[in-house]
């Protein structure tokens, strides 16, 4: 089969297309010829060797994300059958022609969508779930600032508050901001010309916002914490802008009853992935289908043999949504 190697860590063109063998089907895996991948953040780091090794998981093959049908199935998977069409997260080996997958981390691609658009859902919107509606206990009627909306993840966070009756604050680019309030932002704000420490105060007359979704670390730490309501919860999803030390009072959290909440599907155990799929899929998954609340964002999509261009357009952070490789037979020519 085909697939996208490298053989040292280093910019987008260390990504090669390349023959390598047939993943093993193990008994709790589905074996899924991919029509579409996702490409994630977490891609970036593991290509730049953010992770220390060259491979994360149970595949030597970058990649994170699968969107295709079932070709074999393992003697221990219950629920799926040849033919089926899935979607999921992997253990890495989503940039091939063929993956396998955890049946307990597949889903079933709905009806109506192809698979570009269902390879848009699994890892960002379980992500944007288990930050902020599991950890976060976001409600109807709680306040929500997302950073980052425009992103994967983010614009994932923005559809599920808007359909949990959440009021919504987003932060994005300027060019972004009428499609982040398309998607269900109240208050879109303009990362570069606005501190939204100001447009929160000045919006919740200073009472702040039940919670908090942050990708981008130390430098929003400050405004983040000032920002929270009594009782709030800040979820920390990435450190984009860096992970270095914060300074905060310890009496800040005490007698504001805030919480700091850290999360990273990677480093979780295989059965509280397993609990985060059930989860998702069990509150949201039906919304996807015909005349559904949610909709997967696509940015643009790539033949995997241009996987390195594929990762140029998320280093250059100009798009709204996911970036998607398609795995077509003329794409691997």
């Amino acid at each position: 089969m085909k697939a996208i190697q490298f053989e040292t860590f280093g910019d987008a063109d260390v990504l090669q297309l390349a023959d390598a063998p047939r993943p093993e089907v193990r008994p709790t895996d589905l074996l899924v010829r991919v029509y579409a991948a996702g490409v994630n953040r977490a891609d970036l780091t593991h290509r730049t060797g953010g992770y220390g090794r060259p491979n994360f998981g149970d595949s030597p093959i970058i990649g994170l994300e699968i969107a295709g049908e079932v070709i074999e199935v393992g003697s221990a998977v219950i629920g799926y059958a040849v033919g089926d069409r899935v979607m999921g997260v992997v253990g890495g080996g989503a940039y091939a022609e063929l993956a396998r997958i955890d049946y307990r981390m597949a889903m079933p691609i709905p009806a109506q969508l192809d698979y570009v658009h269902a390879a848009a859902i699994p890892e960002v919107f379980v992500t944007a779930h288990e930050a902020m509606l599991h950890l976060g206990r976001l409600k109807a009627g709680d306040s929500v600032l997302i950073h980052a909306a425009a992103g994967g993840v983010g614009s994932a966070a923005v559809q599920l508050a808007y359909a949990s009756g959440a009021t919504v604050y987003a932060t994005t680019d300027v060019s972004k901001l009428s499609r982040i309030e398309h998607l269900g932002a109240d208050h879109a704000i303009d990362y570069k010309t606005q501190d939204f420490a100001d447009v929160i105060a000045t919006h919740t007359n200073g009472r702040g916002v039940d919670v908090i979704i942050d990708f981008v670390g130390e430098p929003y730490f400050a405004r983040n914490f000032a920002s929270l309501a009594k009782g709030g919860r800040l979820v920390q999803v990435g450190i984009l802008g860096g992970g270095g030390s914060v300074n905060l009072k310890l009496e800040d959290i005490l007698y504001r009853h805030v919480q700091i909440i850290g999360t990273v599907m990677k480093s979780r155990t295989q059965p509280e992935k397993h609990d985060m799929i059930k989860r998702f899929r069990e509150s949201w998954l039906e919304r996807f289908e015909g005349g559904g609340s949610l909709e997967p964002v696509v940015d643009s999509t790539f033949p995997l043999s241009r996987a390195a261009d594929a990762h140029r357009r998320m280093e250059s952070s100009e798009n709204v949504g996911k970036i998607i490789l398609t795995m077509q037979p003329a794409d691997l020519l």
